[in-house]
């Protein structure tokens, strides 16, 4: 898929490294060497719940039949014996009552699945593709055999989608955590509402979740428009508004969760719908993290046109184009600023509620300039960013995120 590129005028905060492409776009090898073989090692994101010994021979095997095309069919089915295996080992440990150990090869299963349908998935069937919607299912299917045997398990629950409109559908799927111990205030949970990324949806937060239930809070997990299974319509500006106002009704009508004490934490592209609802929504939010947003100058062609070659595992353009709702990256490219804008439309000229910017001052894929933006509009608003750290600003960002939201708790 071809962009027509123009020369861009403009200086970031990214210097010289905004005209630089990443090696790692040079092919599958390149990425396995340059950028996902030392995470895995580590068990760190995106492959926390997953084990190097599982990917290492799933790679060996992508690199050695040239399969580079990480949109294409045979990427994602280089992964199934291997999570299938995963899942066979899991289920035998289960039958002897070995709930650690089943626990742990399913989310190992879970995790390789998670990588096999990168780079994007979406539930509405035009922009489907069947073996990564497979790789979905089945990564859904594996998690819940270890998330609902938790002795704080996760469920997930079908939401009424009681505000939707025009092309939106009628049911929202979210995962939903309680804490072990006894509700606070009258029997009700502080709670988190996350909001999820272009590629890291419900199952992928299992770290976050057990932080949330460690400090007592509930927490609701759901997808943004255009990704996974958010029956929101990608194409509108506005359904995520509608969306969350279903969602936000929905917790307030269960007597479990203290409305008065209601946080959203936005991941990378859910950045942007954290910075939104806190305008959008700001009388029922205590307060808002938006880590790694986009909210005006990522969807302009001069940032669009180079961070293709940034970041992002593989190419950045089509997924974005199709989580949007256009058929072609140059018509994204063309469009989506007029159109999504939080500066454009006038979301940003809105008060919010407490707003904390996290970022890396070396984001290639949303720019800082994004966060630093909402400082000139609205109420004021708090940040940390992290010089010389790329998107979302990990490793150092929950060194921040998380007492802050502690203390917002709180007050």
């Amino acid at each position: 898929m071809s962009i027509t590129t123009t020369a861009s005028a403009k200086r970031w905060i990214l210097g010289d490294k905004f005209e630089q492409r990443m090696p790692h776009h040079d092919g599958i090898k390149a990425l396995w060497d340059t950028k996902w073989k030392f995470p895995c090692t580590k068990s760190v994101y995106p492959f926390h719940d997953g084990k190097f010994e599982d990917f290492e021979p799933v790679f060996e095997h992508l690199i050695s039949n040239n399969i580079n095309d990480g949109y294409g069919d045979a990427y994602t089915e280089a992964f199934f014996p291997m999570a299938e295996s995963l899942t066979r080992q899991g289920d035998e440990a289960a039958s002897a009552n070995d709930l650690t150990r089943a626990s742990e090869l399913y989310l190992r299963a879970a995790c390789l699945y998670r990588i096999s349908r990168f780079p994007y998935i979406t539930s509405f069937p035009e922009v489907s593709s069947a073996t990564k919607w497979k790789a979905w299912q089945a990564q859904k299917d594996v998690y819940m055999k270890a998330a609902s045997k938790w002795p704080a398990p996760v469920r997930e629950v079908m939401i009424p989608h009681t505000s939707r409109e025009g092309a939106d559908r009628g049911t929202i799927p979210v995962y939903v955590r309680l804490p072990e111990k006894g509700a606070q205030d009258g029997g009700k949970f502080p709670v988190v509402l996350l909001i999820t990324g272009l590629d890291g949806y419900r199952p992928d937060n299992t770290q976050r979740s057990d932080e949330f239930i460690a400090r007592g809070w509930a927490c609701v997990i759901a997808e943004i428009p255009g990704t996974a299974d958010c029956p929101a319509d990608p194409s509108d500006p506005n359904s995520p508004d509608r969306l969350w106002t279903s969602v936000l009704d929905w917790m307030g009508n269960q007597g479990t969760f203290d409305m008065k004490r209601v946080m959203v934490w936005g991941l990378s592209c859910g950045g942007y719908y954290a910075v939104r609802i806190a305008h959008t929504h700001k009388e029922s939010l205590k307060g808002a993290v938006a880590q790694g947003a986009a909210t005006h100058l990522f969807f302009g062609r001069d940032w669009m046109e180079k961070a293709d070659g940034h970041e992002y595992p593989f190419s950045l353009w089509p997924a974005m184009a199709m989580k949007h709702g256009y058929a072609t990256a140059e018509e994204f490219i063309a469009g989506a600023q007029k159109k999504f804008s939080l500066l454009e439309t006038g979301i940003m000229e809105k008060p919010s509620t407490r707003l904390l910017l996290i970022n890396g001052t070396e984001d290639g894929l949303m720019p800082v300039e994004d966060s630093m933006l909402l400082f000139e509009y609205g109420t004021p608003k708090e940040a940390r960013f992290f010089s010389n750290a790329l998107h979302m600003g990990y490793p150092m960002a929950n060194s921040s995120v998380y007492p802050w939201m502690e203390s917002v708790m709180a007050s």
